[in-house]
């Protein structure tokens, strides 16, 4: 009851010195738009960042190795180089490959189920690996059967054709084939360029295209290839404890081995990773780093109002406390304008965060605000909003009745 009788009075205050009130109330709605949208890119991105790759990243790393000189044997290094590093100790297994996952540069082609031009295809990304692909990347054949040695073909500089056989990440076998289990996806045909058959040999679990912004991810092709060429990657894998060990004993014994060659880009799977999602990363920092300022900024402005409010009515204050009135009287009244404030402001704040939104999904393609994240902004500024006015509250309170008595 008490709490309406002020309500009218407070509202006639406000509006003749709305100036104000008008200021923090947008200032409020303008925090709460940018606070709201930025916590939900943040944990989009968070999301993202947290996506799985499929492969051992805390035990994988790969370096180059190139070859100069006209003696130079890619065929017969390559496989000296593959010998050496799966039979060193800590090893867990090694292979040449031709990209790395989330590292944001590899092979990609576009499959259909039906041979010709007219028909729908599905993008996915190109591994090249031979036998050892499988424990290298640390994958798990979920339905069919891993690579055999006889299946490993060498693929020649500007190569055009395409082995028989491919192995397909679960995901991608779900795009190509959407009416039919997955595991039933194991003997069926696939056409690369059109027309050039393959058959779905195995299915893996999970593994991550090179880009990382790509919206096929998940769509990955393993097919049993190795690579004649001067500059060759190699992926190896480690026990767990061994990559860093590894990295530089196997760049020392790569380099002695073979003197015509460099060794160069020797980078773990981590390193990648972070690399690959540095501006996520970025983005992250910033977005917090401007919610904080400007909450604070907001929070020191109710502060400032609410005591150019205090001081400027110290005779009425006082005048109220010699009539009797408590000092949880005074508190509640500057907290109950600091919540029409607020409530004004946030109201706004709601039209904004759903317009900025709106825009963001237009111009960036972003996904849609979730529901729940506009009454819980809503509740965070509420409570910011009274806190702030909760020590101007105080000291207005502290005011004694003799002010009343004063002219000066």
């Amino acid at each position: 009851m008490k709490t309406n009788l002020e309500f009218g009075p407070i509202c006639r205050a406000l509006l003749r010195n709305k100036v104000g009130a008008v200021l923090i109330a947008l200032q409020i709605a303008l925090t709460m738009t940018i606070v709201v949208n930025a916590i939900f890119i943040i944990v989009e991105r968070q999301g993202l960042m947290q996506r799985e790759s499929g492969i051992d990243e805390a035990n994988s790393f790969y370096l180059t190795s190139t070859g100069f000189g006209k003696d130079f044997e890619p065929k017969r290094i390559i496989d000296q180089d593959l010998d050496v590093i799966r039979n060193t100790p800590g090893v867990v297994d090694a292979i040449q490959i031709n990209a790395i996952p989330i590292s944001g540069g590899g092979w990609s082609m576009s499959l259909t189920t039906e041979p010709g031009d007219d028909q729908d295809d599905v993008s996915t990304a190109v591994y090249f690996v031979d036998t050892h692909g499988i424990d290298a990347l640390d994958l798990e054949v979920v339905a069919g059967d891993n690579f055999a040695s006889t299946d490993i073909r060498w693929r020649e500089r500007n190569q055009p054709d395409w082995p028989d056989k491919a192995m397909i990440t679960k995901a991608l076998a779900e795009k190509l084939f959407p009416d039919i289990p997955w595991q039933s996806v194991v003997g069926k045909t696939v056409y690369i360029g059109e027309d050039e058959p393959v058959i779905v040999t195995g299915i893996v679990d999970k593994l991550q295209a090179p880009w990382i912004g790509w919206s096929e991810l998940e769509n990955a092709m393993l097919s049993p290839e190795k690579m004649v060429t001067e500059s060759t990657r190699y992926f190896i894998r480690t026990e767990p404890g061994q990559r860093d060990r590894l990295m530089a004993e196997l760049e020392n014994t790569l380099a002695n081995a073979y003197g015509n060659r460099l060794i160069r880009n020797v980078t773990t799977v981590t390193q990648t990773r972070e690399q690959s999602y540095r501006q996520h990363s970025a983005m992250i920092k910033i977005l917090s780093t401007v919610m904080v300022l400007l909450t604070l900024i907001t929070a020191m402005g109710i502060v400032g109002l609410t005591s150019f409010n205090v001081n400027r009515r110290r005779k009425q204050i006082g005048t109220r406390r010699a009539l009797g009135a408590s000092k949880q009287a005074i508190v509640r009244y500057f907290m109950l304008e600091n919540v029409i404030i607020s409530t004004t402001g946030i109201l706004l704040g709601v039209a904004m965060t759903i317009g900025l939104n709106m825009l963001l999904i237009e111009w960036f393609a972003m996904t849609a605000l979730d529901w729940y994240y506009i009454p819980a902004g809503m509740a965070v500024l509420f409570v910011v909003g009274q806190l702030a006015v909760l020590g101007p509250a105080l000291k207005a309170a502290a005011t004694p009745p003799a002010i009343a008595t004063r002219t000066v």
